[in-house]
């Protein structure tokens, strides 16, 4: 995983109340919900500010935004920047691979059943080719084996499609397993990483991932609005651009000749003035570290399950070890009833979490502190 903690100016075990302090959300609520969105920070918001009053006065003045986002998102991600198109969202992302690669009927997808939306119905949208999706089942415990997974996966599987961080429990996903299951059979490890792109350690060469499809405004403190597909040269020879625009191409008035590089998959333009401001989102998560984020979410959601461990909810996310972790933890109180209480009982308090399939999700980011762990905890 690409770390730049040696050049750190802020760093989480020596100036936490600095960094918390970038987030004007702390000041009003107790926010436990960063799998949902992440708070706008100071930083992007004067980005934002910025721009629109350069939009405003100078036209001209406007930097440019496509290739800092490529850049900042290699540097935290792994691969080059020239693996990186700049998109609006995860949907578009897994809805091009989808639309670009040559299937034949009797080709199949191979999915953990229940992930998100974005990572299944552009896999359902192909059944009128006929496709078919294979869904495997999480077990008891909420994992999904990659045995079961490796049971539906034949020679007419196109490919392997998965969140990193399941969206309803926080499973993190076994990806070098899954990359050598899928390239075994001649297919495509795809990837939605939503909800694990910066708020944990992930590699995309290292972990084998052909494709890496995901929105800016979670983990990557970004807006609703932002986002990026990472394609590896393997990928793209095999995905052919499906909507270009301007940015996908030599600027030509006879002839169309893609980039040979992801660029290709991009479109027209988009809203630069969410990019400039996300820009400053990455900077800050570069400035910071991954591994330094990951560390302190890892903390936070130790020192959560502990505490849920010692009251008569139950943890529903797998937390054995810390390959299968994530800032992520799912509990019930044991009925939908119960669950509805306490999220009411939440919101009166102004802390802030969600509600998903039943249960009650819990998301903190490195910006909280532990005395917040405990006033949740508190309440039940």
């Amino acid at each position: 995983m690409p770390d730049n903690s040696s050049h750190n100016s802020l760093s989480l075990s020596h100036d936490f109340e600095a960094i918390r302090g970038l987030f004007p959300i702390t000041q009003h609520q107790n926010y436990l919900m960063n799998a949902a969105q992440s708070p706008l920070n100071t930083r992007s918001h004067a980005a934002l500010t910025s721009y629109l009053d350069m939009a405003a006065v100078d036209l001209d003045a406007r930097p440019s935004v496509r290739e800092p986002v490529r850049d900042l998102l290699a540097g935290l991600l792994g691969g080059q920047p020239k693996d990186y198109a700049v998109t609006t969202s995860t949907g578009i992302g897994i809805s091009t691979v989808a639309a670009g690669l040559n299937w034949q009927a009797g080709d199949n997808v191979v999915l953990p059943a229940g992930e998100h939306w974005n990572s299944t119905f552009p896999w359902f949208n192909l059944q009128s080719r006929g496709v078919s999706t294979r869904m495997v089942q999480p077990n008891e415990d909420n994992r999904v084996l990659i045995e079961d997974m490796a049971a539906q996966v034949d020679d007419r599987t196109q490919v392997i499609s998965v969140t990193a961080v399941r969206f309803d429990t926080g499973l993190r996903a076994d990806l070098r397993a899954l990359s050598d299951l899928a390239h075994a059979h001649g297919a495509l490890l795809v990837v939605d990483g939503t909800q694990c792109a910066g708020a944990s350690e992930i590699n995309v060469v290292e972990d084998g991932i052909d494709v890496f499809a995901c929105g800016g405004f979670k983990w990557l403190m970004g807006l609703a609005g932002t986002g990026f597909m990472y394609v590896n040269e393997r990928a793209r020879s095999v995905i052919a651009p499906v909507s270009p625009g301007m940015f996908a191409a030599e600027h030509s008035f006879t002839d169309l000749n893609f980039h040979d590089d992801a660029r290709r998959y991009e479109t027209g333009t988009i809203a630069y003035t969410l990019l400039h401001g996300w820009a400053e989102g990455l900077r800050l998560l570069t400035e910071i570290g991954i591994k330094n984020i990951a560390a302190r979410n890892l903390h936070l959601t130790d020192r959560l399950i502990a505490g849920l461990n010692c009251t008569n909810n139950r943890v529903l996310s797998p937390v054995e070890t810390h390959q299968e972790r994530s800032a992520i933890v799912a509990f019930t109180a044991g009925s939908d009833a119960r669950n509805q209480a306490l999220y009411e009982k939440f919101s009166k308090a102004k802390i802030q979490v969600s509600m998903r399939h039943g249960s009650l999700r819990v998301s903190p980011n490195f910006f909280i502190s532990e005395a917040e762990i405990d006033q949740m905890l508190n309440c039940l």
